[in-house]
């Protein structure tokens, strides 16, 4: 093999390899989402597992508190949650016949006003059902994962309790002090950006469902329950939490209330979003607009909804993973936007 050849064949066999990883995750998907979530869940409640320990409650005790708080957690949220998205989904049908009679009445008022659109194009194009549909297979989607939460719940107590040993195993394996140091500070900064986001998206959440619970539009839990989870995509993440709410409210309250309910999404999302959150957690942090598409659009064919819900949490991740090596460190640049890159050079 000549030299020329070889980074031909290099990149050959890096492209299948990913080929291969990416094929055998999305026909295993079924195992993969829940032990992401599972790590996702270890990584938020870690913070909380340290400052117990700090406390001085033996770490077998402090798991066992944090493994009946995510339980209560989800027990209330499953009683709460489960009964007004098996509701919503039955009154489906009745949303969407409501919103293909708007849709006829616009595009009948564009035809008489001399714009020639056949109507069966325009239903095709246009139908603002299917986004109520969407939503209810989506939330579906989130009911059947939960369906594994033993499992879930299993892997969440032995990463815990592998967490809490990971330390001393590194020292001993690697024998520096550099390693630990590392990965203290990359253990510090991802927990701190999912605590922090954690915490934005919750409040966030809580926001919309007490403003649409103010308007009266139906099943406000649910759309605060979107806006809270769709809160960890960044640029369009708000924009598809506020479209069916805002479609509901249009349906069941009229043009005036759709407009108060976009009117709250978009002052607490530039409220959470714009003054807040660079505030708490700066700058840095920001992921290109392309990557955020890319990912969405990559981990949702693989993993599903689930999948594009952790894609950007995880894409930050990998990208603060690579900020804390000066060999990866350009990797990371090229990961973020614009702006956080002129941040980080001046």
């Amino acid at each position: 093999m000549t030299t020329q050849q070889a980074p031909i064949a290099k990149f050959l066999i890096v492209f299948a390899a990913f080929v291969i990883v990416v094929s055998g995750l999305k026909m295993a998907s079924s195992l993969v989402v829940p032990f992401l979530l599972a790590v996702f869940i270890a990584m938020i409640v870690s913070p909380l597992l340290a400052w117990l320990k700090s406390r001085r409650v033996p770490g077998g005790i402090a798991i066992v508190l944090i493994i009946s708080l995510i339980l209560s957690i989800g027990l209330i949220l499953g009683a709460v949650i489960g009964a007004s998205v098996d509701s919503f989904r039955q009154d489906i049908p009745v949303y969407s016949a409501k919103l293909s009679l708007i849709s006829e009445s616009i595009q009948q008022s564009i035809a008489q006003n001399g714009i020639a659109i056949d109507a069966e194009q325009w239903q095709n194009s246009f139908d603002p059902s299917a986004v109520m549909r969407w939503v209810g297979s989506t939330l579906a989607s989130f009911g059947s994962v939960m369906t594994n939460s033993v499992l879930i719940l299993l892997t969440v107590i032995f990463i815990l309790a592998e967490n809490t040993r990971f330390g001393d195993k590194l020292r001993m394996a690697r024998g520096d002090k550099s390693s630990q140091a590392w990965l203290a500070e990359l253990s510090t900064s991802i927990h701190g950006y999912l605590a922090i986001k954690s915490a934005i998206s919750a409040v966030t959440g809580l926001l919309i469902y007490v403003w649409l619970t103010i308007l009266g539009v139906d099943y406000a839990v649910l759309w605060g329950l979107l806006a809270f989870l769709l809160n960890f995509v960044p640029t369009v993440g708000s924009f598809i939490a506020a479209v069916p709410a805002v479609l509901l409210a249009l349906v069941q309250l009229g043009v005036g209330s759709a407009g108060l309910t976009l009117l709250g999404f978009v002052v607490v999302n530039f409220l959470m979003g714009s003054a807040i959150e660079p505030r708490w957690m700066g700058k840095g942090l920001n992921l290109s607009p392309l990557v955020v598409f890319v990912s969405l659009v990559f981990w949702g064919w693989i993993l599903g909804p689930v999948g594009m819900l952790l894609s950007i949490p995880l894409t930050i991740i990998v990208k603060i993973a690579l900020a804390a090596n000066k060999d990866t460190q350009w990797i990371s640049v090229m990961l973020g936007d614009s702006e956080s890159a002129l941040d980080n050079e001046s």
